[in-house]
């Protein structure tokens, strides 16, 4: 009797296990957690990284002489013209990790949909857009092998000269952009364009305009064909269609969130720009600065003592060190270095402030040189100046209504300041540095190739270089993919500040 009890115990035990094990793996599957992402968003993941980093106010912008510290430590850079380790790979970072390791998915997942055949030459061209940043900071990167640790598992890429690179980058903008058909599928989840076919074409043409320029000293020929075939595919000459990034406060303008953070009072408009604004009476001066009058102190930075009078403006000069900046504030009569002039936080570096990769200014900029240089044949070299100087004027509304410009301060600014023929170079290169304020990667590398602003070498006596000609390879790079980064340092020359990139003549 003992035995049919503990036998009919065992089958009941049994039973329930079974019963219990009946749709355990259905109980156990999450219903709402996504399996599969549509690929137009991680094509929006990449744009929204692809907005310029904090290392870029610490070294491209400072190179440019534009806004500079004082301060050493982590934001030890352009401020002293040393290497900082800590910062030179913020850009590598950010571009391959969160840009190109997103358009390299995208590609690889819909290049043989022809569904998605506009979303993978939008990809293709955002993509360009990254290495091409990358190539001009650092030289020589890995291009073709790039980017593919997440896709193809490539984990120890090979690098591949900028002179390469450059080839296949026009080669990839031309062939993206003439493919974008609007009769195709219209992706209207992509957060630049909404899917605008004709906009992206235009954003992929003024790529090439860029591409093409940069060739203009080490290549005129490949450089005159490749501006002329962006020209004729037509770039961006207005506003409305910028390629701009529009933050939110979930998704902050990533130096907009560093000069509102911990770095509020540590950076400045230096006295090379801010003179040149002042010395031509440019009303840019009032949509950009704000100074804090009397302030002793980050602390005393307050809306209060905030002024944009553009008459008592005053930069900070370059090539000090936080004791040289307090004795430099009081040989000007101020009260402090904290009273310095800086961008102001509540417009145009905002959390929220846009962050504009290409815009209508600076293409109407290029041509103008162009056309100087007899590659363009359309309008004159002081129409597309005056276009492009006008459409930067126009273009700072985008930070709100008290940077607005009015139309007649564009009028009189244009009326006293007139293209010269003689020193139209000079006069476009220094425009566009203007136009290209807070876009540091550009303002730099039109600087290295033009030569223009002609800045003087940073006088700071503990200088590495007297101008930072590129940025140095990560640490983690030089110590995992030892190998390659030798290989490259190898052909393009010592792993310093001082080493020209190939275009850079």
């Amino acid at each position: 009797m003992k035995k049919i009890i503990n036998y009919l115990i065992l089958v009941s035990i049994l039973a329930y296990s079974s019963a219990c094990d009946d749709g355990f793996d259905e109980l156990n599957t999450n219903k709402v957690s996504a399996t599969a992402i549509d690929p137009a968003f991680q094509l929006n993941n990449a744009a929204v990284n692809s907005a310029f980093n904090t290392g870029t106010m610490i070294y491209e912008i400072g190179v440019v002489q534009q806004v500079i510290s004082p301060n050493s430590g982590l934001i030890a850079g352009a401020n002293y013209n040393q290497d900082n380790r800590q910062i030179t790979d913020d850009s590598w970072q950010a571009y391959y990790r969160n840009v190109i390791k997103n358009t390299k998915d995208v590609i690889n997942q819909v290049k043989e949909d022809p569904a998605r055949a506009n979303l993978y030459q939008m990809a293709r061209i955002l993509q360009a857009n990254a290495f091409m940043v990358l190539t001009d900071t650092y030289g020589t990167i890995p291009y073709f092998e790039g980017g593919e640790g997440y896709s193809q598992q490539i984990f120890f890429p090979v690098y591949d000269s900028q002179e390469a690179i450059y080839q296949d980058l026009i080669k990839e903008l031309t062939e993206a952009t003439t493919a974008l058909d609007a009769g195709g599928r219209i992706e209207v989840a992509d957060i630049l364009y909404g899917g605008n076919i004709a906009k992206w074409k235009s954003f992929g043409y003024s790529l090439l305009l860029r591409a093409g320029m940069r060739l203009s000293e080490v290549d005129p020929a490949k450089a005159q064909a490749t501006v002329q075939a962006a020209a004729q595919g037509g770039v961006i000459l207005s506003n409305a269609d910028n390629a701009v990034i529009l933050h939110d406060p979930n998704y902050t303008n990533p130096i907009g969130n560093m000069l509102n953070a911990t770095e509020a009072s540590n950076f400045y408009l230096t006295d090379v720009f801010v003179k040149y604004l002042q010395e031509h009476n440019d009303p840019r001066l009032t949509a950009i600065a704000v100074t804090y009058v009397g302030a002793s102190s980050g602390p005393e930075q307050v809306p209060a003592r905030a002024s944009t009078d553009p008459a008592i403006q005053v930069g900070m000069p370059m090539g000090n060190d936080n004791a040289g900046a307090v004795k430099a504030a009081a040989d000007l009569g101020l009260k402090s270095f904290y009273e310095f002039a800086q961008v102001d936080r509540q417009r145009m570096v905002k959390n929220t402030a846009p962050n504009f990769l290409v815009t209508a200014s600076q293409n109407l900029l290029l041509l103008a040189e162009a056309r100087m240089r007899g590659w363009v044949t359309t309008q004159t070299v002081e129409g597309y100046y005056n276009a492009g100087v006008r459409a930067h004027m126009e273009q700072l509304s985008a930070y709100g209504a008290s940077s607005s410009i009015p139309v007649s301060s564009i009028v009189d600014y244009l009326a006293a300041n007139p293209l010269v023929e003689e020193n139209a170079m000079e006069q476009i290169g220094e425009q566009y540095w203007v136009s290209s304020f807070l876009n540091g990667p550009e303002a730099f590398a039109n600087f290295r190739r033009t030569g223009f602003p002609a800045l003087t070498a940073n006088p700071y006596t503990g200088r590495e270089v007297d101008f930072i000609n590129r940025l140095t390879y990560p640490n983690s790079e030089i110590s995992v993919n030892s190998e390659n980064v030798g290989a490259a340092i190898s052909a393009q020359g010592p792993d310093n500040l001082a080493t020209k990139v190939w275009w850079h003549k």
